[in-house]
């Protein structure tokens, strides 16, 4: 009987080490993840492209455009359906852009904001 809560008890231990393990390896592969795609579209900012420009410019690498919206409805739609955690900003930066598109990069979403003249301003990152 002994043996058996001696070996129950190693179970135990050797699977809370490896939830713990595959838990904090999960976490820290989504913050990488996230911030190469935050660095990238940071750079890209520095550039200050134009829409066509930068959309054509992210087809290159296989990036989609999902959707244009240029109204706050529209916005309020996109932010709603594909915003997640980060909908709230989105309307709000989506509100003072006079343009809004949408990008799918793998399971990363890009909202970038364009000003009157179509050069992008802003953006925002989402993760799918």
């Amino acid at each position: 009987m002994k043996r058996f809560w001696i070996l129950g008890g190693a179970l135990v231990v050797t699977l809370g080490a490896l939830t713990l393990a595959l838990m904090l390896g999960s976490a820290s592969f989504d913050f990488r993840r996230y911030t190469v795609h935050e660095r990238r579209m940071q750079k890209v900012l520095r550039e200050q492209p134009t829409a066509d420009r930068l959309t054509r410019g992210l087809a290159e690498e296989g990036t989609a455009l999902l959707a244009v919206v240029a109204t706050r409805d529209a916005v309020e739609r996109e932010a709603s359906a594909r915003g997640g955690k980060k909908a709230a900003e989105i309307r709000e930066k989506g509100a003072r852009s006079a343009e809004t598109r949408v990008y799918q990069a793998g399971d990363m979403l890009y909202f970038v904001y364009f000003d009157e003249g179509g050069v992008m301003r802003d953006f925002t990152c989402v993760s799918r």
